[in-house]
């Protein structure tokens, strides 16, 4: 039996983790989290950043990136499964095919 926490030979890299929680509840917690804990810290000085935001712990870190947001997470709460990730002051972290994401109020 391999350890799933451990990385694999072929790659280098660590297996990906199963979420515990349906995609929306995360969302739902992890927006939760972010109104009512993180707001206020990073608007409006980290807008067009990256947040990645564990809903089990209510720890967060900030990047350029997704994966630079995730990393940073992974490396303080590499537990972390349930994850928001979210584009500070946009609706969105992308957009296909509509233009660019739109500005939060």
């Amino acid at each position: 039996m391999r350890d799933i926490g451990t990385q694999t030979r072929a790659t280098g890299k660590r297996p990906p983790k199963q979420p515990r929680r349906q995609s929306m509840e995360t969302v739902r917690l992890g927006r939760e989290i972010y109104k009512q804990e993180i707001r206020q810290m990073v608007e409006p000085n980290h807008i067009g950043k990256f947040i990645a935001i564990d809903v089990d712990s209510g720890c967060w870190a900030l990047g350029d990136s997704i994966g630079e947001a995730r990393d940073s997470l992974d490396s303080t709460r590499p537990e972390a499964v349930d994850v928001l990730l979210e584009l500070i002051g946009f609706t969105a972290a992308i957009s296909i095919g509509g233009g660019a994401p739109q500005r939060t109020e």
